[in-house]
């Protein structure tokens, strides 16, 4: 079943937009303009950063979350809730423990009104189908989690879904099993064993993407919109080892990285969405950097294969490096600036200074923080205090979650410290204030 097939469309998605109230006023945008369309005989993959709207795209269009704006159509008709023919694979196993395998595959029939005798027949063959004959009367405390997924695998088909959601169905599984799965997966698919006619995936993995998908979608952040469609012009299965396999991987690597002319500031406003991104992992990451040989360029696709990192645990720390300037991302390879090459080269106590001096340079937050507590008598501020501020431009949850990477990173620079139970930044640090008084 490969692009030849293509027929018509199952899905068009046309000028998508979620937003979502938050608790101080005003909508924070999770998606904005965004088309797709999926046709007869083909697989995408939706890939983009932590925070691009992925998941919700999925939830949307299987009907389990309203749309603020724009339009979703399956099958010719909007989709204005859960409707028959879509059926989601999840991250999670999603199974209800007090169930049987056979028990777990007949509940979405059973949810349709199917008689007993003609669900558990479908069952059975959906379990048969997916490989697991023989485990009809276990419970998922027996099985292995690439076990587990299969039965989600077969929940999902036994309905006989024409388009298929796959939301990081492989992301939790190990890499041997995960890459059994998929080559399992992919040869009901070419074989024709599954009625399926379309199929979403969304994933973090760009391997993986490349390997099973006609196309890819990228989506950019903040608000979520395609910034890229990639046609996959290989026949499956796939080889990994192939040049034009490598070349398509740093393509996707180069445009999920390209950086929006312009973008670039000296210190990035307060109301940026601070990556996460632990001090510990940085330097970890600067590090297996400077590690890899070559001519001071290290190719991205194959730092993430070296240290086993996926996209989602990657880019954040790359986001984090740029914003720094200890390093810079472009066409698909990573780069340290003088400053990382200094802060990799330092000893412990160096490092932090160096950490201090970028920090209050290029992180307005953390500079922020600083100047109040120098400008308060008692050199002490509540949290509080610069929680409402960012909730100016963020939801509460972000604005916490960015709060916290600011404090981790400047406790660390030694900037300010931070009362855990009371909620209290100050400079009652002695070495900080000396080191750091800015």
């Amino acid at each position: 079943m490969e692009n030849a097939s293509l027929k018509n469309n199952l899905l068009e998605i046309i000028d998508l937009k979620k937003a979502y109230k938050q608790s101080e006023g005003g909508d924070h945008l999770v998606l904005d303009g965004v088309n797709l369309t999926i046709s007869e005989g083909e697989i995408v993959a939706l890939l983009g950063r932590s925070g691009s709207g992925k998941s919700t795209m999925l939830r949307i269009i299987s009907g389990l979350t309203q749309q603020t704006g724009g339009k979703v159509i399956y099958c010719g008709k909007p989709v204005q809730g859960p409707v028959e023919g879509m059926a989601m694979v999840f991250q999670t196993f999603a199974l209800f423990p007090w169930l049987t395998v056979l028990e777990n595959v007949e509940l979405g029939l059973e949810a349709k009104h199917v008689p007993s005798d003609k669900r558990r027949k479908r069952a059975l063959e959906a379990i048969d189908l997916i490989g697991l004959d023989g485990f009809e009367s276990a419970y998922p405390k027996e099985l292995s989690g690439g076990m587990r997924q299969r039965v989600g695998f077969a929940r999902a088909l036994v309905v006989e879904p024409t388009l298929l959601l796959m939301d990081e169905a492989f992301s939790a599984l190990d890499v041997l099993t995960a890459e059994t799965l998929r080559t399992d997966f992919i040869d009901l698919w070419l074989e024709r064993r599954i009625p399926t006619k379309g199929i979403l995936l969304v994933s973090h993995n760009i391997e993986e993407a490349v390997l099973l998908a006609h196309r890819i979608v990228i989506l950019g952040s903040n608000p979520g919109r395609v910034i890229a469609d990639v046609k996959i012009p290989l026949s499956h299965p796939r080889d990994r080892e192939e040049p034009v396999f490598r070349q398509i991987v740093d393509n996707v690597y180069a445009l999920m990285t390209k950086r929006v002319k312009g973008q670039r500031m000296e210190a990035i406003p307060i109301s940026h969405r601070l990556p996460n991104a632990s001090v510990n992992q940085l330097a970890g990451l600067l590090e297996a950097i400077t590690n890899e040989p070559g001519s001071g360029k290290t190719d991205l696709p194959e730092l993430a294969e070296e240290i086993g990192f996926n996209v989602d645990q990657l880019f954040p720390l790359l986001e984090a490096l740029d914003i720094l300037s200890f390093a810079r991302v472009e066409q698909g390879d990573v780069e340290l600036t003088p400053a990382g090459r200094r802060y990799v080269e330092a000893d412990i106590l160096e490092r932090k200074i160096i950490f201090a001096e970028h920090l209050i340079k290029h992180v307005s937050l953390a500079a922020h923080i600083r100047r109040v507590l120098d400008e308060r008598p008692g050199n002490r501020a509540k949290e509080g205090r610069f929680l409402q501020e960012l909730e100016d431009y963020l939801s509460e949850e972000e604005a916490e979650r960015v709060l916290r990477v600011a404090i981790e990173w400047g406790r660390y620079a030694e900037l300010f410290a931070y009362e855990e139970g009371a909620g209290i930044l100050s400079l009652e640090n002695p070495v900080g204030s000396e080191q750091n008084n800015h």
